[in-house]
């Protein structure tokens, strides 16, 4: 896979992954999330800022947000977004690691994070982090994919690596199927936090493509997903094999229908207690 720039996946993730998929898990926020009134709230992971803006914007003028993120390139997006939309003065973007974030205890009055492109193995860490930085009674929201999300892929995958004559390789499927936490476990992750009245809601989202081409041509899945569904493959050759194999295999079994890529999006809410 060719690589990209952090400056050119800033402005795929703004162009093609935040409006589409980030707008699902969005969604669910803008259902479950009451915004408190005059509040400090802070925003996980908030990428190119879209959702954070209209969350500063539908808070009002008593409010201020935090927008924070790993990825400069990202935030510089966000930031220009704030100024056209002269929301500076209500929505601050800031670089930052996710685990640890770079404030002090109990800060905020509401804390929304979105693990939807988060690995899975930094969710225990993020949530801590999270609770953390939340005041006593805050709100505290995140969203992630569950177990049982990608299972249409994981199958083609699977098949994939035989194909490619990389069968040694096939337990890599089982991983990344065992990595993605229940809701159950995200649940348990927000309580053993000290967050109480967990709730959580989950919404089955498809992505359609009408060919193997169009599924591995798609912003989504070649610049994002497909990343960390190869990483576990030592070198290119590998990548390009599989690659192959998976469009042929998608091309074969969708039986001139479209392949479906169906995820959980999960919404996991607690309160900090006081």
């Amino acid at each position: 896979m060719m690589s990209k720039t952090d400056k050119e996946l800033a402005f795929l993730h703004d162009l093609y992954v935040a409006p589409d998929w980030g707008e699902r898990f969005a969604e669910m926020i803008d259902e479950h999330v009451e915004l408190p009134k005059k509040a400090r709230a802070l925003y996980v992971a908030a990428g190119t800022g879209g959702h954070a803006l209209k969350i500063a914007e539908r808070a009002g003028e008593g409010a201020t947000l935090v927008g924070v993120d790993d990825g400069e390139e990202r935030l510089k997006l966000a930031r220009a977004k704030a100024a056209a939309a002269k929301l500076q003065a209500r929505a601050d973007f800031r670089q930052t690691q996710l685990e640890p974030l770079d404030f002090e205890d109990e800060q905020f009055d509401l804390v929304i994070g979105d693990a939807s492109l988060v690995a899975p193995e930094r969710l225990p860490e993020m949530i801590a982090e999270m609770a953390r930085v939340a005041a006593p009674g805050a709100t505290v929201a995140l969203n992630l994919a569950t177990a049982s999300s990608y299972g249409e892929f994981y199958s083609i995958y699977w098949e994939a690596l035989v194909s490619a004559g990389l069968a040694d390789e096939a337990s890599i499927v089982e991983g990344l199927i065992t990595r993605l936490p229940t809701v159950s476990d995200a649940e348990q992750l927000a309580a053993r936090e000290g967050l109480d009245d967990v709730r959580s809601w989950t919404n089955v989202e498809e992505f359609d493509y009408k060919t193997g081409e169009e599924f591995l041509g798609a912003p989504l899945v070649r610049d994002f997903l497909m990343r960390g569904w190869l990483e576990p493959l030592e070198d290119e050759s590998s990548h390009a094999a599989v690659l192959d194999a998976v469009a042929r295999l998608i091309d074969e079994e969708r039986n001139d229908g479209d392949f479906t890529l169906s995820i959980k999006a999960t919404l996991v809410v607690g309160q900090k207690a006081r």
